[in-house]
């Protein structure tokens, strides 16, 4: 009894197995949650940037409080399965460190590169689809709010490794599934019958021919950069 108040740690079992699987899913854990602090702050870094932009060019405001709050809630409902993710044998294989300063550094290189499609957005919302007024900012924000759901939620796959996402290194089926759901509740609520009581409107069929090109063009800029990070900074 003594001996076991004093110790640090008390195996229930006669193998010291279970030492490695704890270190195994300590370091599982550290993981999944390094994925999520980075990419939450990458992509609010992204927002934050993209709103101060365009605030100061439109003469509306380019998405409503409401809006972002249903984005962050979706967001926020679609990491639920972060936890349950699947972690690359690397990341395993050696003990990971806390670094403050490596997520500051990650959340200001891979940040700004959604704001360059969100300026893509904008552009293609004000020139091609004339949504140019304050009478049309509805339509400019619906075409915002959607790419905007789309792109964060599709870019946990790529931050979430080093390695190409969906071939090389895949998330666990949980993350699949809440990611595909959360993609088709950001293109029905436009599109459906709460789009009102959400202040958003039906966007047209050019504008669904033309966003594939936004996110994909997104997704394979992120992946690029992945690259050019990682043989600077290693990727943790």
């Amino acid at each position: 009894d003594i001996a076991k108040e004093a110790a640090d740690i008390i195996l229930l079992e006669k193998s010291l197995l279970v030492l490695e699987q704890g270190v195994l899913e300590g370091r599982r854990t550290f993981g999944n949650m390094l994925k999520y602090i980075k990419m939450t702050a990458s992509s609010n870094f992204g927002n934050v940037f993209s709103v101060l932009i365009a605030a100061a060019l439109l003469p509306f405001l380019p998405m409503l409080p409401m809006h972002l709050l249903v984005l962050n809630l979706l967001y926020d409902i679609s990491q639920i399965a972060i936890p349950f993710d699947n972690v690359d044998e690397e990341m395993l294989r050696q003990p990971q460190r806390w670094q403050p300063g490596d997520i500051g550094r990650f959340m200001v290189f891979f940040g700004p590169l959604s704001s360059v499609f969100d300026m893509v957005t904008f552009a293609m919302m004000w020139y091609v689809f004339g949504a140019q007024t304050p009478a049309q900012q509805t339509l400019f924000q619906s075409g915002w709010f959607v790419v905007s759901l789309l792109t964060q939620a599709l870019i946990v796959h790529l931050i979430r490794t080093p390695k190409l996402p969906f071939i090389q290194s895949r998330a666990a089926p949980a993350l699949l599934t809440m990611t595909l759901v959360i993609v088709a509740i950001g293109l029905f609520l436009p599109m459906g019958p709460l789009a009102h009581y959400f202040k958003l409107q039906a966007l047209p069929p050019l504008y669904f021919a033309l966003l594939p090109f936004i996110v994909l063009g997104y997704m394979a800029l992120t992946q690029a950069m992945k690259g050019v990070y990682r043989r600077r900074w290693g990727w943790q």
